[in-house]
């Protein structure tokens, strides 16, 4: 079957004054929610002392990240867009993010908390002003169909995720509320894998226009046939992989990650910790059981690899988890999500900051891909093999340092986003990348398998 062309627009396509005044709203709506949540995770639940330090050197401190949201959207709002005066262009350097590596951004002549939060304000208020009267025209540009003003709430919710991060690594008591479902998750049986058949499909997106540079153009790719699991790894399953002595031997690992496991000491995923036979977890402040039925997160690169080895299977590729998202076998198209194209409901992924952790392994049976695959949005963002980089075609918009410089530098893709995701910066092209040391993050992994000789062939 030939994939049919890259599917449906993502957001409106304003063709009059009607519909530029309705995408007004929603980016109004949209910069509101989520100066809301970063206020939250900053200056509404920390105090100066807090805000102001590094709570670890892989992270920067908290205020660094609020004043950084603030002046990129000055940059790029205001001064990009809106072709405005610059209010502070003293602070440009102190918040560039190529310029001040994270371990020393805490020496850095900062704004203060009350300082960013005054700042920030008075750049929304002349955003919002300038929004007014900016053209949201089909085309292309910073300004076509919204484009510079999705980015920059992506950018700050991307931010506010990263903000999690640094709370999780934070010692001290509790500061962020800890919401339980409305109702028990229902798990319903399922496979434990599926075949995905061999054949193209479209991957990326040309067609969505709240893409990032690097999850264009739409290309066709051809896989062979392949097996992926149903379901993100689970603590027991890691657990028993710990138990089975899979941290002590070396057979499991790559050699890379043989040296991160004897230099690191590590022993199990970041945050557990043993209370007699029982593993227990560290989470935002609280010590609790590590529970079983969720997925595995706070797992390198490294550590997943192990575990796919141990389990006799290996990491999905990054096209092989796309396909398995994506790919609608009867349509013969590429869904923008698992479910289809329409946005996330709390029905279909667990997103934004609903609660602090990831669901059980296998909910939400109504945000599965057409080939029953669950749970590839949300919970935990996704190790896979592949190593990041342009797709054929690619082209740097609007600037090179968003993805461009981390190009072929070893870093490794991540897919799918984490229960800390929101909304807006989740989508089934959506790239993720880190070093294939790093924890800090909200990650976890699924498994893969080549599919048997014959197995999974698409008939001439």
């Amino acid at each position: 079957m030939t994939p049919k062309p890259d599917g449906p627009a993502a957001g409106p396509a304003p063709a009059g004054p009607a519909e530029e005044d309705r995408l007004r709203e929603r980016i109004a709506a949209d910069l509101e929610q989520v100066r809301r949540r970063s206020d939250g995770l900053t200056v509404a639940a920390l105090d100066e002392g807090e805000l102001l330090a590094q709570h670890s050197p892989l992270m920067s401190p908290l205020v660094w990240d609020y004043a950084h949201v603030g002046n990129y959207e000055e940059q790029w709002l205001l001064r990009a867009a809106a072709g405005r005066e610059a209010l502070r262009p003293d602070i440009d350097v102190l918040y560039d993010a190529f310029e001040n590596p994270r371990a020393g951004r805490v020496s850095l002549p900062l704004l203060r908390p009350e300082e960013a939060r005054a700042y920030n304000a008075r750049v929304r208020r002349a955003v919002l002003d300038s929004l007014e009267h900016a053209p949201l025209a089909d085309g292309e540009g910073l300004s076509a169909h919204g484009f510079v003003y999705n980015m920059v709430v992506q950018h700050e919710h991307q931010h506010d995720e990263t903000m999690l991060a640094t709370h999780q690594l934070r010692k001290g008591a509790p500061v962020l509320p800890d919401p339980e479902p409305a109702a028990p998750d229902r798990v319903p049986p399922g496979p434990d894998e599926v075949l995905v058949e061999a054949g193209p499909f479209t991957m990326g997106t040309t067609a969505d226009p709240w893409a990032y540079d690097n999850e264009r153009p739409a290309h066709t790719v051809h896989l062979p046939a392949f097996r992926i699991s149903a379901r993100p790894v689970d603590n027991a399953a890691h657990a028993a992989f710990i138990d089975d002595g899979g941290y002590d031997d070396p057979r499991w690992w790559s050699g890379a990650g043989w040296r991160w496991r004897t230099e690191s000491g590590k022993r199990a995923p970041a945050f557990w910790f043993r209370d007699g036979d029982r593993w227990m977890r560290r989470r935002f402040g609280r010590i609790e059981p590590v529970p079983p039925e969720e997925p595995v997160q706070h797992v390198c690169f490294h550590e997943a690899e192990a575990h796919a080895r141990w389990a006799g299977r290996r990491l999905p590729t990054e096209a092989e988890w796309e396909k398995a998202a994506r790919w609608d076998p009867v349509a013969g198209r590429s869904r923008r999500f698992p479910w289809g194209d329409e946005d996330p409901g709390p029905d279909r992924a667990n997103l934004g900051q609903r609660r602090l952790r990831p669901a059980p392994a296998g909910a939400f049976p109504g945000g599965a891909s057409p080939l029953g695959v669950r749970q590839l949005i949300g919970d935990v963002w996704e190790w896979t093999s592949t190593v990041f980089d342009g797709y054929p075609g690619f082209t740097p918009f609007p600037y090179r340092e968003y993805s461009e410089v981390f190009f072929a530098d070893g870093h490794r893709v991540l897919r799918g986003g984490s229960w800390a995701t929101d909304p807006a910066a989740a989508r089934g092209t959506f790239r993720n990348w880190d070093l294939p040391a790093r924890r800090q993050i909200f990650s976890g992994f699924r498994l893969a398998r080549d599919a048997a000789p014959g197995e999974g062939r698409v008939a001439p």
